[in-house]
């Protein structure tokens, strides 16, 4: 079931502030709403940007769009409050504030090796339950490594980590914990610029992780040569594994598999 997601739209917050205008927004996943009031005298082509079009009244009550070309003002002597559900990944030429910022991250799938097999020899019930240890096991790994879920992925999972060691160490704490359950993970690592649209994360590094986790066997963690480099004092072990041509990615992309010291076998 969706998750149910709630804000206020006149909390106070990040928007956007022109002259006799305000907008707060309520950023709700790939939805943001905005709450705009225009004071008496706001004029969009003398306050915000200077297009003049047709003349159209809007009242109380009345839904409209508006495309660009146009003009806008208020009439009277009372503000005018709008509640607005699109259009505001960019407003009059500025990137708004609180919407989609970017940050670099380091990315980390897993996911269940052979899972509908194990499902079938275990029936429904048995597999429910085992899968459900299983994500509180990967839970535990991500709260001591300081990992931050993003959201599952049928039966695996994506996170983020400020740094690839710590990512890394969480990759190889969910697979110990699920050989002793009888399940075999692969995962990838990844270090890349992403969007942030509120609690998720889009953009081609993702892309990228989830096509170097296609090429994992079980049991293995692979990351990218870039990610190789960044990690390279977390105190792993690197084996190239080769140049593979990743779908939808341009060029060869060299893969490494990491593997731990004897000194981190207790992690």
């Amino acid at each position: 079931m969706a998750e149910v997601r709630a804000k206020r739209l006149t909390s106070p917050g990040e928007g956007l502030e022109f002259p006799l205008m305000t907008v707060q927004l309520a950023e709700l996943g790939d939805v943001t709403v905005g709450h705009i009031v225009l004071e008496p005298g706001w004029r969009w082509s003398t306050h915000v940007r200077p297009h003049v079009g047709t003349t159209i009244p809007f009242g109380p009550l009345d839904a409209f769009e508006i495309p660009p070309g146009h003009d806008g003002y208020t009439v009277g002597d009372e503000p005018c409050v709008q509640i607005e559900w699109s259009g505001f990944r960019a407003f009059a030429g500025y990137r708004m504030i609180g919407t989609h910022d970017r940050a670099l991250v380091t990315l980390l799938f897993t996911d269940l090796v052979d899972s509908t097999v194990t499902a079938n020899r275990l029936g429904d019930v048995a597999w429910r339950e085992l899968l459900s240890t299983h994500y509180e096991a990967v839970r535990a790994a991500l709260e001591r490594h300081h990992g931050r879920e993003i959201n599952t992925t049928g039966d695996g999972l994506l996170a983020t980590f400020d740094a690839p060691a710590a990512a890394l160490r969480c990759a190889v704490a969910i697979r110990r914990t699920a050989v002793g359950e009888g399940l075999h993970i692969r995962a990838s690592v990844h270090v890349g610029e992403v969007e942030l649209v509120g609690d998720d994360v889009r953009g081609i590094a993702v892309h990228e992780a989830a096509r170097i986790l296609g090429v994992a066997e079980a049991d293995e963690i692979l990351l990218s040569a870039t990610t190789r480099s960044l990690a390279g004092n977390s105190g792993f072990v690197f084996r190239d594994r080769g140049s593979y041509e990743l779908k939808g990615l341009q060029g060869e992309w060299q893969l490494f598999g990491a593997h731990e010291h004897e000194s981190l076998a207790t992690d």
